[in-house]
């Protein structure tokens, strides 16, 4: 058993046992790719500032996230097609983040279904949801995940369209994998991700297909997938759906303070920060960079949550010190769980708390909710990013 130490260790063990598309799915942005490397760069220019002789005993990471008491202010993000980078994938993150007692957010283009995910947990977990046009299918998707008792609901507003990946494109990325003569050499090479595949029956898309009218292969789930993203959406859209849920609602995908206006006037419960890890407007500002002027803008009217580019328990630190009530990690997670499965993900989770936890000590402070700015050190150009 290598040792894990970082998240880094994670990353290598899973390049080594994913497929090539599935790796580079996880670990690419649109386009040059500048957005998606200034997420975690961007936090490299925060420095911590260390104190000494302060006590460190008793110290908590415990807060909340939308009333949620939470181990630590960290959620699973939503990540597409998880059941391919590990068999029934997302059960096995749904159940380490349980187990951990963070929250676990189940994507609309997850493989395994609401329902799988519910039949093999405990306890609430969130459920995220992409704005689409088809209102029967958008109404029974919450009532699906109201069934399945879902905590909140996290409405994704930064995909009315689909950024451009060069990698996707040229690995011909699908679920299940296309069998091409490149695809399967690279499959031939991954013999322990192909022995788990063979071990379950979920290999689409399981919240999608026999669920949306027509949707019954992947061939139809092709030609719906491509129609179904509202590019029409609007505020008065994502008041509809605040109509169809009435529990809490979080908002994903706001990354300028006229947005994050907006978003407090529909009626949710919290917005997150994020440029969806650099996945769609290539050259947008890193979600690190926009995190203080949407606090300035909006901190005190809604809980504001941050994603995009975590991959660390200092990273964490960071963005709570810049506001965030609570953050989102993708990849870390992602890496964990391709690598060595359920035990991958909770490993991610402890390595984040662990360098949480000393950073938070090192920084003088025992207790993550009373953790602010004046940790950090911020270059006179970070916050003015929108001047």
């Amino acid at each position: 058993m290598p040792v894990i130490t970082e998240i880094a260790d994670l990353k290598r063990i899973y390049q080594r046992r994913v497929p090539r598309m599935f790796y580079d799915y996880c670990e690419s942005g649109s386009w040059t790719e500048q957005t998606f490397r200034e997420n975690t760069t961007d936090f490299d220019r925060l420095h911590l500032r260390q104190r000494v002789a302060i006590d460190m005993a008793g110290r908590s990471t415990r807060t909340q996230m939308i009333g949620q008491d939470v181990a630590m202010p960290v959620a699973l993000a939503p990540v597409g097609l998880t059941g391919m980078q590990h068999y029934d994938g997302e059960i096995f993150a749904a159940r380490a983040a349980e187990a951990f007692g963070v929250p676990f957010t189940l994507s609309t283009m997850s493989i395994c279904s609401i329902e799988d995910v519910a039949e093999n947990t405990s306890k609430p977990f969130w459920m995220q949801v992409y704005t689409l046009k088809d209102d029967d299918f958008m109404q029974r998707l919450f009532d699906r995940a109201k069934a399945a008792n879902c905590s909140a609901a996290v409405i994704t507003v930064d995909l009315q369209l689909l950024g451009q990946r060069h990698k996707d494109l040229k690995n011909g990325l699908s679920a299940p994998p296309k069998l091409t003569p490149a695809s399967v050499a690279n499959m031939m090479t991954k013999v322990q991700w192909g022995l788990g595949m063979l071990q379950t029956k979920r290999r689409f898309f399981g919240n999608i297909v026999g669920h949306a009218k027509g949707v019954t292969d992947a061939s139809s789930l092709t030609t719906w997938t491509a129609e179904s993203f509202d590019q029409s959406l609007d505020w008065d859209r994502i008041r509809q759906f605040r109509k169809m849920w009435d529990g809490p609602l979080i908002i994903k995908g706001i990354i300028d303070p006229r947005d994050a206006a907006e978003a407090c006037n529909v009626g949710a419960d919290a917005i997150v920060v994020s440029n969806h890890g650099g996945r769609q407007l290539d050259g947008a500002l890193s979600s690190i960079r926009a995190l203080p002027a949407i606090m300035d803008a909006v901190g005190d009217r809604i809980e504001v949550h941050f994603d995009s580019g975590i991959r660390s328990g200092q990273d964490v630190l960071k963005a709570v010190a810049l506001g965030a009530k609570g953050t989102y990690i993708g990849r870390a997670w992602v890496y964990g769980l391709g690598a060595m499965g359920q035990a991958g993900v909770t490993r991610a989770l402890e390595v984040i708390h662990k360098e949480l936890d000393m950073s938070m000590a090192l920084c003088g402070h025992t207790d993550i909710t009373r953790v602010n700015r004046d940790i950090l050190m911020i270059p006179r150009d970070f916050s003015d990013a929108w001047l």
